[in-house]
């Protein structure tokens, strides 16, 4: 492993968040590979993104957080999921319109 890579997270993208991704605009695309950078090296905790939070209303061992990758319309959200904070692994389970999230789902 390279060096200073020992305390990084593992970030996953599902499959279906893969094809989400490549139908995102340039820009988006853009600030999704930005915010994944951000998520492997300072972890699950992003409040320097709008909108960023937990996402309400899910049992209390999903630990699932959600922000925006823009601040105009279309919105576009991403949703993740620490699937292990003991070893660090985040799972990002979907890429896409706001109006288009169903956080039940992403469970």
């Amino acid at each position: 492993m390279p060096q200073g890579m020992e305390n990084d997270w593992q970030v996953d993208i599902t499959g279906k968040a893969k094809k989400q991704k490549e139908k995102l605009p340039p820009d988006i695309k853009a600030a999704l590979d930005l915010l994944e950078f951000e998520l492997r090296t300072d972890g699950p905790e992003r409040n320097n993104w709008p909108h960023y939070g937990r996402v309400a209303g899910k049992a209390k061992e999903i630990d699932m957080r959600h922000c925006h990758l823009n601040r105009t319309r279309p919105c576009y959200v991403v949703v993740w999921v620490v699937t292990d904070p003991a070893g660090r692994w985040m799972e990002i389970r979907y890429v896409g319109t706001h109006e288009n999230a169903d956080y039940r789902r992403n469970n």
